[in-house]
């Protein structure tokens, strides 16, 4: 047998095996106490080699290894060690130390507003001195840190013992401090998520903190949002986001085709018709702005009354709340119709071929809306959607009284209200 041949199927493996792995057997080895020495697998794929050949029936495994030349060792009773699978599940953890504190940012780092290339190479490290050369964060950002903090033991127990521990000077872990203040160059106040109860609605509690409310709706956090109690009213609250465009699209379609069709052979009213279509895309982008910085973010005070801080935060201030929800990134589909329907009413006494301006407009507000959820979970590498990611990350988490342009900065420049974003040395990446 030539020990450099590469095996790529399952041809060459006795009857009833099956091996998913490319196999590269250079001598034949020992593999009675960890993985064999002699053989490459590629990287991060030793512990699955055991762990897959030793989960086969035994006899079967007998069989393979004796093919291969391997001896085996193991004796039948030994029981496998199936932590391996559990460290290999460990070995995916992104486990930070910074300030004396301990985080899990394993589900946050495609969510991370600077990408994820900005943390490379800190797993399992301190990383207290690049976070204190980076930009500062903002507090909104620091709070949101929060909710990834883990203690030292949690931080022992998810860790595999081979990438090693994080460790103080002496090679052990410290017990966290007891003290809650936190020791970045942003001072931030404690965590206000006592005033609420997270296991239950959201909305009927806002009731009771509209002394604050302001204050806490623009903290955010990373955890699941109930916004109702009734499961049949809290299911109307998320949208898919291909719902959007699935029940759109017809609808636009409909709003501009009969005048479409009647126009088609005359150029002149097909300009006609592509002018008000656009300008109904223009008004679009004016009604975002003018919802987004006057409804959405109206000033809000501890003498609000209880009824508009609960509407506005079912209206929007859920999702600076709740940012990454990716069912709350969207807006429902049936509010948004009785929306359209009151605001094309007026206007259809007033305009000229009004249903071509809402074709426009509804056309103007579909991409607003896909374009809003792929500023959040997408992955651009186009360099102006990269910039408008970073914008709206601003607006979230930086600078929550400007930017309120999302499809368009336009607006933001006219009303001067443009968040003015710090060239780059390099390319985000968000996957």
């Amino acid at each position: 047998m030539n020990p450099n041949r590469r095996y790529q199927d399952n041809n060459w493996l006795p009857e009833g095996l099956a091996w998913p792995f490319n196999v590269k057997l250079l001598a034949q080895t020992d593999i009675s106490e960890g993985p064999p020495t002699g053989g490459t697998l590629g990287r991060g794929r030793k512990v699955l080699y055991v762990q897959r050949i030793c989960l086969l029936k035994l006899d079967k495994a007998e069989d393979l290894l004796s093919f291969l030349g391997i001896r085996l060792t193991v004796a039948k009773s030994k029981p496998i060690d199936m932590d391996m699978h559990k460290e290999s599940e460990a070995n995916d953890k992104f486990i930070v130390k910074y300030r004396q504190q301990y985080y899990d940012l394993s589900n946050f780092m495609h969510k991370h507003p600077g990408g994820i290339n900005t943390l490379k190479g800190l797993s399992s490290g301190d990383m207290t001195a690049r976070f204190l050369k980076a930009p500062p964060h903002s507090d909104a950002a620091m709070y949101l840190m929060r909710e990834y903090k883990i203690d030292p033991e949690d931080s022992r127990k998810r860790r595999s013992s081979h990438n090693g521990d994080i460790q103080e000077s002496n090679g052990e872990l410290r017990q966290r401090p007891r003290e809650t203040e936190d020791k970045n160059n942003n001072q931030v106040d404690e965590s206000m998520e006592h005033l609420v109860d997270w296991s239950k609605a959201m909305l009927p509690q806002i009731a009771n903190i509209t002394d604050c409310y302001d204050e806490w709706v623009h903290k955010p956090v990373d955890r699941p949002l109930r916004l109702f109690g009734p499961w049949y009213l809290e299911m109307c609250t998320k949208t898919p986001w291909w719902l959007v465009p699935l029940f759109w699209i017809p609808v636009i379609v409909k709003c501009g085709w009969e005048e479409l069709y009647s126009c088609w052979h005359d150029r002149n009213q097909l300009a006609v018709f592509a002018g008000y279509f656009l300008f109904g895309v223009l008004l679009w982008s004016f009604l975002e702005y003018t919802l987004h910085r006057w409804v959405f973010h109206v000033k809000l005070s501890s003498n609000s009354g209880k009824w508009i801080c609960t509407f506005h935060f079912m209206i929007h201030g859920l999702h600076h709340k709740v940012p990454f929800d990716p069912m709350r990134l969207v807006f429902p589909p049936l509010p948004g119709a009785v929306l359209a329907a009151i605001i094309y009413t007026p206007l259809s006494f007033i305009l000229l071929h009004p249903r071509v301006v809402l074709s426009g407009a509804l056309a103007g507000y579909l991409c607003y809306d896909m374009m809003h959820y792929y500023l959040h979970y997408g992955n651009p590498s186009l360099g102006a959607f990269v910039h408008m990611k970073r914008y709206h990350h601003h607006h979230h988490f930086s600078h929550q009284t400007l930017g309120y342009g999302i499809s368009s900065p336009l607006w933001d420049v006219v009303f001067k209200t443009r968040i003015h974003l710090r060239k780059l040395r390099y390319q985000l990446r968000w996957s």
